[in-house]
């Protein structure tokens, strides 16, 4: 039987020609499900909701991304729905595919999709240490935020079946409206 052999980011790149919408997943080149008007509806409310942090209004500042590559490592570039990195960690603002890891990432999930995000992407970010993951699931209505809590994810906040208003790190000054996400 012969190993299957791991695409890499040089391949990523040579299938960008044809389709910038592929991305790397554990070796394996995967083109993304086209966007559906639930998940832009809903990656747009929460960077609606993230301005504040985005134009350092908010405490800190933030670089916030929506569908960014970030090369984790050879094997590994998807794509992120949004992703934010610190400005006192990154000070000058991203560009291009990013080679450092995000410090918050928010996935939402697709039909048919799902195990890239809570199991590929859960595995490959808890492996890298980013801080905080967050999965978004606008058929369900359903929100989970993790937490790294020695070098494993540890849930902080769930919401199933939309509703409510929350506070949810690593932006605890917001306080986010589900329900005006969810539009329940």
């Amino acid at each position: 039987m012969e190993a299957k052999k791991l695409k890499t980011f040089d391949d990523l790149q040579l299938a960008w020609l044809e389709d910038e919408r592929q991305e790397l997943i554990n070796g394996e080149i995967i083109k993304r499900s086209a966007p559906r008007a639930e998940h832009g509806s809903v990656q747009l409310d929460i960077g609606t909701e993230l301005a504040p942090y985005r134009k350092n209004i908010g405490p800190g500042g933030w670089w916030i991304m929506t569908e960014i590559t970030v090369r984790y490592s050879e094997h590994q570039a998807p794509i992120h729905d949004l992703a934010g990195w610190r400005k006192e960690r990154v000070p000058k603002k991203p560009s291009g595919v990013m080679d450092m890891a995000p410090d918050w990432v928010c996935e939402i999930t697709s039909p048919g999709h799902e195990k890239k995000d809570l199991l590929d992407n859960f595995l490959l970010l808890q492996a890298q240490q980013v801080p905080y993951y967050w999965v978004v699931s606008p058929e369900d209505r359903s929100f989970i935020a993790y937490k790294l809590v020695n070098d494993h994810y540890a849930v902080v906040e769930s919401v199933d079946h939309g509703g409510g208003k929350v506070r949810i790190e690593p932006f605890p000054e917001i306080e986010f409206d589900l329900s005006s996400v969810f539009e329940v």
